[in-house]
């Protein structure tokens, strides 16, 4: 499936032979950015394969993205009820090997639900939901989905929760600075609380990523935030989040 950008120049072609990795893209009831995450994955050059919650299967994906929304209306709390979707036994199983497995937002919740991630996600610390373009410091660029980026580089993708408060014991915080866990962090200022600024962490392995901000809706000119990221200011340039996709694109061929 070829995509036509909705607005401005035609981008640059993507690389055709990132064409054979296959992306799959989980839909829970509640999902809002499924269709989002896979645009951004055809962006970027990939396959991307939906996949439905209540099936016990991958359909021999080479990476699993969990994308944003309400899973289960965040019922209990954010990400409890998906944990235990039938798809979610197949992805526990993969991340446990080498699958890259990418969280975003809701997906990010649910992660930790599983014990993919470690820590928690509660209500922000001002109990609002917020809505604003999120300067991020890629801290580690080792990761299945952060390659494309130089460590300490600074992007900026949208940012959307009510549940985005990153919070864990002082222990587990220390290990995974000590680690090099820490895959993105927060920049001027803390949104939600989160302990440490901490925006995303990955497993040791590095193959699993949350994130809570949204790098999908960076991946388009005229669609994406304003961006200084990458020389002066691009207004509404928006595709910094585009690397994460790329990244994982290029390992998977790579691997192959």
């Amino acid at each position: 499936m070829s995509e036509t950008p909705l607005i401005g120049d035609f981008p640059p072609a993507p690389d055709a032979g990132l064409s054979g990795a296959r992306i799959g893209v989980i839909t829970f009831p509640g999902t809002l950015d499924d269709v989002d995450a896979a645009r951004a994955v055809r962006l970027a050059g990939g396959t991307a394969v939906s996949l439905w919650h209540g099936e016990a299967s991958l359909q021999d994906v080479d990476a699993v993205i969990l994308p944003g929304g309400f899973s289960y209306g965040d019922y209990l709390r954010a990400g409890a009820i998906s944990r235990f979707a039938p798809v979610m036994e197949r992805v526990i199983d993969g991340a446990k090997g080498s699958l890259p497995v990418l969280g975003i937002c809701n997906g990010f919740q649910i992660l930790t639900e599983a014990h993919l991630l470690p820590g928690s996600m509660i209500k922000n610390n001002h109990l609002h939901f917020i809505c604003r373009d999120q300067t991020l410091r890629v801290e580690n660029n080792g990761t299945a989905w952060t390659s494309d980026y130089e460590a300490g580089s600074e992007i900026v993708v949208p940012l959307k929760n009510q549940d985005g408060q990153y919070v864990a014991d002082e222990k587990t915080l220390d290990e995974l600075e000590g680690e090099g866990r820490v895959v993105f962090r927060y920049v001027d200022v803390n949104p939600n609380g989160s302990r440490r600024d901490i925006a995303g962490i990955s497993n040791a392995a590095g193959n699993v990523v949350g994130l809570m901000p949204h790098p999908e809706h960076a991946v388009e000119a005229g669609y994406g935030p304003d961006s200084s990221a990458f020389g002066p200011v691009d207004v509404r340039g928006g595709t910094d989040g585009l690397g994460i996709f790329t990244s994982v694109l290029k390992k998977i061929v790579g691997a192959n």
